[in-house]
């Protein structure tokens, strides 16, 4: 990590999950995968805005894209690198880890990467998984991305929740198989001591909507503070468009849980890029990677 100096906060790290909005886990059971191509798709226009809000605010951040976006829209990854920002992997197809299965994994990483490399010029050390589905049912996944040649996985969430969550795992940098990688977990605040307590999710997506935005602040200032550690936001480019078409099909949890918030988001965002300072997956965690900036893309599996 960048150690901050003496009595400056930490520098956070800003990333957002490039996906656009028919292709959400909450959607799964409605929106079948192989009908994608038939939806209108908002995501290059959608990150092009958050691309815009980055520039204006002077930041450099991590896109964690799926390699099906790239494939259909290369320009938007091209700009994504000439700006600045890490290019990282969210998968090809936005199937979740822990129902597809090793080998499925490894040809789905391995798709995302050459697509993502071919497109964007660099190589892609990060990935994050979908719907942080790497936890204990898992334990081969680290080693596979290892071995497909990334550096580090923001797919751990230490929390408990109906759809994911690993509570138990570590709340930082940590390599969960001695041949994998590095896991850069999403940020959460302890409450009620270390034998009692439980984590509270302090990175952004739903909770960040739906959450008073004054208790985020204060609970990601009590970890850049209190904890000295940077923390990790996220978000997706969906999420700061109100106006994106609604899934009338869509249980009633998932219709809450994916258009809560959306109309104040974008004002939230450039609050919250004002408060804290931010950076690069690749930069803030550069010491715990041993990565800091990415590099031509290096020849691939075949």
């Amino acid at each position: 990590m960048i150690r901050p100096a003496p009595g400056e906060a930490p520098r956070n790290a800003m990333s957002v999950d490039v996906e656009d909005w028919f292709q959400v886990q909450a959607f799964a059971g409605c929106i079948r995968r192989e009908d994608w191509d038939g939806f209108s798709r908002r995501v290059e226009a959608n990150t092009g805005r958050v691309l815009d809000a980055f520039g204006a605010a002077g930041i450099r951040a991590t896109f964690f894209t799926l390699g099906w976006v790239a494939e259909r829209h290369p320009a938007l990854i091209r700009r994504i690198v000439a700006e600045g920002h890490e290019l990282a992997s969210h998968g090809y197809g936005h199937e979740q880890v822990d129902r597809i299965g090793e080998a499925a994994f490894r040809a789905d990483i391995r798709r995302a990467r050459g697509v993502l490399e071919d497109a964007g010029g660099v190589a892609v050390l990060g990935y994050r998984a979908p719907t942080f589905s790497i936890g204990p049912r898992t334990p081969w996944a680290h080693a596979v991305l290892a071995e497909e040649g990334h550096r580090y996985s923001s797919s751990v969430f230490p929390v408990r929740h109906d759809l994911y969550g690993t509570p138990d795992a570590p709340r930082g940098p940590h390599r969960p198989h001695p041949d994998g990688v590095m896991e850069l977990p999403m940020t959460t605040l302890r409450v009620g001591g270390a034998a009692r307590g439980r984590n509270l999710p302090c990175a952004g997506g739903g909770w960040f909507r739906l959450l008073p935005y004054p208790l985020f602040r204060m609970a990601l200032r009590r970890v850049n503070g209190t904890e000295r550690r940077p923390g990790i936001f996220y978000f997706h480019p969906w999420e700061i468009d109100p106006g994106q078409p609604r899934v009338a099909n869509a249980g009633r949890l998932s219709r809450f849980r994916h258009y809560t918030g959306l109309s104040r988001m974008s004002g939230r965002l450039e609050q919250l890029l004002r408060d804290f300072r931010w950076g690069r997956m690749d930069e803030v965690f550069a010491e715990a990677i041993g990565e800091a900036r990415a590099l031509p893309a290096p020849g691939r599996p075949a």
